[in-house]
């Protein structure tokens, strides 16, 4: 990549030194992250018993106490040596199923709640990142290779719903969610473009592979696609509040851009279509063992109640896993993994089990709450 120098969030081009930002976030905060792994909990088939109440599971807050069970571990449900980039877990309710990524691998794998079987779901799958179900029960993926939002419909054929803005392919789609009026958003923060390792590598030289990173609407009666916001540094997870009244999205810039805040987003939802109003929501940063660290959050969803459940990592033990967040943006509760969390969603026959995809593994927890949505 090309040294550029970077400006204000407005359509002009951000260009830093992208591979020098790179090796002081990522690179670095994996480093820190090894150093700890040899404390990690042992979730393997020999490991000892925990002792309830799940020890892994932090009260920061008393107002995190009512979504803690007493008796409900955290469970790996799945792990393998060959997943590389476990993302995107999305619950089909109907199918009694969970549908996640390995996007390295150029896969979807599904796990069956029935027996807990684990199988390959989609082969070839354009390197999905994110994935969701609309309201008619019909997959939603976003797609790095494709650079595209595609929906598989009932007959299995792919419908592509996005794939270029202005006249411009879109950078790699990463996540999405469904408003209950059908339309489909999603980020487009570019991951997929900047690396064959996960897509495919742009030749342009900037660290926007093909346009500025922006937050995107797919009207899905016109089928026409409407920018809403590209007042954030690289949009990555996103979920609505309980009442689809506001917009969340976890910013994960700093992986490029020096001057970004680690940080969660928020905006107001009007006519439910326009955003409106863009504030920090919460910040990242987290004192562990009397230092404060910050690492990035990535898929979140929201709990009935309004809570944020962020995937949370970069950092390493004591920080990596779950964080969540009351709707005030305070942070009063951890769960925290061996691995680093990539993104999350509420499942089970009562949405009251929340799933983590963590890195090579697959994760879930029941708490004492509700999805605020179906997916």
């Amino acid at each position: 990549m090309n040294n550029t120098k970077p400006t204000d969030a407005t359509n002009q081009t951000f260009r830093p030194n992208a591979s020098q930002l790179t090796r002081r976030t990522f690179l670095s905060l994996s480093a820190a992250a090894s150093a700890t792994c040899a404390l990690a909990r042992d979730y393997g088939p020999n490991a000892p018993p925990v002792r309830y109440p799940e020890p892994d599971v932090l009260v920061l807050d008393d107002r995190f106490n009512k979504y803690k069970l007493g008796n409900s571990p955290i469970q790996r449900l799945y792990h393998s040596q060959e997943m590389l980039w476990a993302e995107g877990p999305a619950w089909n309710g109907v199918g009694r199923y969970l549908v996640w990524s390995d996007i390295p691998r150029n896969i979807q794998l599904r796990w069956l709640e029935e027996d807990g079987h684990v199988s390959t779901f989609r082969n070839p799958s354009s390197n999905s990142n994110g994935n969701t179900f609309d309201y008619q029960g019909r997959q939603i993926s976003c797609q790095h290779a494709t650079r595209r939002v595609v929906r598989y419909e009932f007959d299995g054929s792919e419908t592509i719903l996005a794939q270029e803005y202005a006249g411009k392919s879109l950078n790699a789609p990463n996540d999405a969610v469904v408003h209950p009026n059908g339309d489909v958003w999603f980020t487009d923060p570019g991951y997929g473009g900047l690396m064959d390792y996960e897509g495919r590598r742009a030749d342009t030289g900037s660290v926007q592979p093909y346009q500025k990173e922006a937050i995107y609407r797919i009207d899905i009666k016109s089928g026409k696609l409407y920018k809403v916001s590209d007042e954030i540094y690289k949009p990555n997870g996103l979920c609505f509040s309980p009442d689809y009244q506001k917009l969340y999205v976890a910013d994960t810039g700093s992986s490029h851009y020096s001057q970004a805040p680690k940080e969660i987003k928020v905006w107001d939802v009007l006519e439910q279509q326009r955003l409106s109003n863009p504030k920090s929501f919460a910040s990242m940063e987290l004192t562990v063992n009397g230092e404060s660290l910050a690492g990035l959050a990535d898929g979140i969803r929201a709990d009935v109640d309004g809570n944020i459940w962020a995937s949370a990592g970069w950092v390493g033990e004591g920080y990596d896993g779950v964080h969540i967040f009351a709707p005030d943006g305070t942070r009063i509760g951890q769960i925290l993994l061996p691995e680093i969390c990539s993104n999350v969603c509420f499942g089970g026959r009562q949405r009251n089990r929340l799933f983590m995809t963590g890195s090579t593994s697959l994760y879930a927890v029941y708490v004492e709450t509700t999805g605020a949505h179906i997916c």
